[in-house]
């Protein structure tokens, strides 16, 4: 399996039947997985803590650190399609309707190149 054969639905599925097959489910409200998706964020961000920009490239390159950003990507990949899985959330459908949204906030002529929010064009 990888990102070329492999749908979002099988993963969502691989998910839920993992969560099932312990029973965690019962623990799985919307609060609690958006709880930790956003802990599970914070320990791929804290990979980088205080790490200078001349780092980064050092920290990517280096396969025990690449390994652990690796796992922490993947726990917050466990939490999105267990809280979508959950809530019966389509990803695709909500991402493309994102994207859609940020096209007009962030039309091209004005944000190509440009760093700025939306807000301050």
């Amino acid at each position: 399996m990888n990102d070329n054969t492999t749908t979002i639905s099988q993963l969502a599925k691989s998910v839920y039947d993992f969560v099932m097959e312990r029973d965690w489910h019962v623990f799985h409200t919307a609060k609690d997985i958006a709880m930790d998706i956003s802990v599970e964020a914070n320990e791929l961000l804290e990979i980088f803590l205080w790490q200078p920009e001349s780092n980064q490239a050092e920290l990517l390159n280096n396969p025990v650190k690449l390994e652990h950003i690796k796992d922490e990507l993947a726990d917050v990949l466990v939490g999105i399609l267990d809280f979508a899985t959950t809530y019966n959330i389509d990803l695709t459908t909500v991402l493309n309707n994102k994207l859609k949204k940020n096209a007009i906030k962030y039309p091209i002529e004005k944000a190509k190149g440009n760093n700025k929010k939306y807000n301050e064009f």
